[in-house]
């Protein structure tokens, strides 16, 4: 620690600098401040401490894309050559319940509820009931002959089907 703070009984605070210490370089290494103080009315001494924490990490995007995805999206996005976001959620249907949807639609038709996620650059829309169960999903491309184009990794899927269009959700 390396302010340590004492108080009267007017309740005047004064900062001390430690031994061997600047009040500058203190200030610039202050991770904890604890002030200790009593009153005639209390019956016992009042401790106060406080710690700083570091600041919490970026959240990740609710929904991912994987290297693959971007671009074949973005090159998708660009032989259309308009200002596009990309539309992605669920209905109703397919072999396992529930079926993904995927579209370009201008940016300019998005709804006030609907969650913008930004992926480097690339911007993806979601309306909020279906962001329930895409929450944490990845998006994956692959140009294999079998098998191939979009894939969907998502963790809330107790189920999938095998072309794994469809996928059904316990919520």
């Amino acid at each position: 620690m390396a302010f340590s703070a004492t108080t009267t009984t007017r309740h005047r605070v004064s900062l001390l600098p430690l031994p061997n210490h600047s009040i500058e370089s203190s200030l610039l290494t202050l991770k904890s401040v604890s002030f200790r103080f009593s009153r005639p009315n209390l019956p016992k001494p009042v401790s106060v401490r406080s710690v700083s924490t570091p600041a919490p990490a970026a959240a990740a995007p609710a929904v991912t894309l994987t290297e693959n995805a971007l671009k074949h999206l973005n090159k998708m996005r660009n032989d259309r050559n308009q200002d596009l976001c990309l539309r992605i959620g669920v209905k109703q249907g397919g072999c396992s319940g529930m079926s993904y949807t995927m579209d370009f639609e201008d940016r300019s038709n998005t709804r006030p509820d609907d969650s913008v996620i930004e992926y480097n650059g690339f911007v993806i829309v979601c309306d909020p009931k279906s962001l329930l169960f895409l929450f944490g999903m990845q998006l994956d491309y692959s140009d294999a002959l079998i098998g191939g184009g979009f894939s969907f990794k998502n963790p809330n899927a107790t189920q999938t089907c095998g072309c794994g269009k469809s996928f059904n959700a316990d919520m």
